[in-house]
């Protein structure tokens, strides 16, 4: 990808803040730090009540992006439809790799985890530890598939399910 110009991201744009998700850019300040002027996004997480003010110059550099295509979304969903493929590692290994998967921003990434980690109601349980990497990996691919389609994050949440769910049949 070539060196972006600043204007990739405009106020009102939903972004992906890797370690947050789905956010919207409320507007560009500036804000000055130490004597130097900085030029800021200001990103809201409204869903976690959260601001996050991000320098203009680094935004990319940190992994910000644009919300995915309809592409990547459909790629993300098809990677759900997959068969888990579970390491023999052990889980604190495992989990770190998950975390990391789950903070990269990367949609396919963070459909993997939901695939790895998804459960059925017949399967054996889940640790707490699974479950809660298996819920922060769910809701951040929900949050974004609802933003690229619209907004719905309830609709988007019943389409993620309805894959999952087939992909058990």
């Amino acid at each position: 990808m070539s060196k972006t110009k600043k204007s990739e991201f405009r106020p009102n744009d939903y972004v992906v803040y890797p370690a947050h998700g789905v956010g919207q850019i409320i507007s560009i300040e500036e804000q000055e730090i130490a004597g130097i002027a900085l030029e800021l996004f200001v990103i809201s997480f409204e869903k976690d009540k959260m601001t996050l003010r991000v320098p203009t110059n680094k935004a990319t550099e940190i992994g910000m992006r644009s919300l995915s295509s309809p592409d990547v979304v459909s790629k993300a969903m098809s990677t759900l439809k997959g068969k888990a493929k579970v390491k023999r590692a052990m889980w604190s290994r495992r989990a770190q790799e998950y975390e990391q998967k789950i903070n990269s921003g990367d949609l396919i990434a963070i459909a993997e985890v939901v695939r790895d980690l998804h459960r059925n109601d017949d399967q054996r349980e889940q640790s707490y530890s699974e479950r809660q990497l298996y819920e922060a990996a769910l809701e951040r691919l929900t949050r974004e598939v609802a933003a690229v389609s619209g907004g719905d994050e309830v609709m988007a949440a019943k389409q993620v399910d309805d894959v999952l769910v087939s992909r058990a049949a």
